[in-house]
């Protein structure tokens, strides 16, 4: 795991000028200090600290061929290393998210701080071995370290492939992934039964099914949590637009919306890593630095659900 420091006023203004994050990005470079550095959660199965705030590829990274999506898209992967963050989550469901991924990275120095994390969304062994064998090639990597079985298609025979893929060291971990709510006594029931590595599935500050029991199920069983939909599908930003932070918000280092959204989150000692996704690099600005300074009391957190709905 690397361990970046921040950037200094020079430094970061060299970047700048370099064509690198961009002068919209300047402002809020400066905000914490060098000693400061992103929290880090525990991955049970190992004791692995990762960083508590990466970036999701959902729509944000099917660039394809677009150099300018391609140019503001490696910035982003800038951005997130630069303030300590690790986790790139995607998919093949993602249309051209992999190999961007994979084209991006290849060209940053610093390509192996990342935690690279994709799925196998198909029916059948051999199907499955192919298509994660290519997400391998799109993402230009020898070895990956989680790859997840995406929305438990066919779940019950990718497990066998993947304990026997982590086994011979190809990934380093294994998953299971949905994003509805009604998929959460399933995922509960396969994290009791199978014990996988991780778990990703929806939750966010207005959407907490996951509380009832698979949170805690996860915590219990010593299963790495990743949230998705952190946002809700953007339902929360259009909820908030034009709406004033409360004035206690900066007790909990919460300068923006986003970040109120994924403090909450992360305030949840089940949660190992949230994964907004986003194709904006001060829009990843925003929401890395989600995971520098304090996570709400469970009394905060109450305090901040109970503020959204009287809005």
């Amino acid at each position: 795991m690397h361990t970046n420091k921040l950037y200094t006023k020079r430094e970061a203004l060299k970047l700048c000028l370099l064509g690198g994050l961009g002068l919209g990005v300047l402002p809020t470079l400066f905000s914490f200090s060098d000693r400061e550095k992103m929290i880090k959660r525990t991955i049970p199965a190992t004791g692995e600290a990762l960083p508590i705030v990466g970036v999701g590829t959902w729509r944000t990274f099917d660039a394809h061929n677009d150099v300018e999506q391609r140019k503001n898209l490696k910035k982003v992967l800038q951005v997130l290393n630069h303030y300590g963050g690790e986790l790139i989550d995607s998919s093949p469901m993602y249309g051209s998210s992999e190999k961007v991924v994979g084209d991006l990275t290849q060209g940053l120095e610093f390509q192996n701080d990342f935690f690279y994390a994709t799925k196998v969304w198909t029916t059948g062994k051999e199907a499955g071995i192919q298509q994660m064998q290519q997400s391998f090639n799109y993402m230009q990597r020898k070895q990956l370290d989680l790859m997840q079985i995406h929305n438990l298609t066919d779940w019950k025979t990718h497990i066998k492939t993947l304990r026997a893929w982590k086994e011979k060291e190809k990934i380093r971990y294994w998953g299971i992934t949905h994003y509805v709510d009604s998929s959460h006594r399933q995922l509960s029931d396969i994290i009791v039964s199978e014990r996988p590595d991780f778990v990703q599935f929806n939750y966010s500050i207005t959407s907490r099914h996951a509380e009832k029991y698979l949170l805690d199920i996860a915590q219990e069983n010593q299963t790495a949590v990743i949230i998705n939909q952190p946002f809700n599908g953007g339902s929360l930003f259009r909820k908030t637009s034009g709406k004033d932070l409360p004035s206690w918000a900066k007790d909990i280092g919460v300068e923006s919306w986003a970040q109120y959204f994924l403090k909450f989150i992360l305030s949840h000692k089940a949660v190992t890593c949230v994964i907004p996704g986003t194709a904006k690099p001060h829009h990843m600005v925003d929401n890395v630095k989600a995971g520098y300074g304090p996570l709400p009391t469970i009394q905060q957190r109450n305090k901040m659900s109970e503020y959204l709905s009287s809005i």
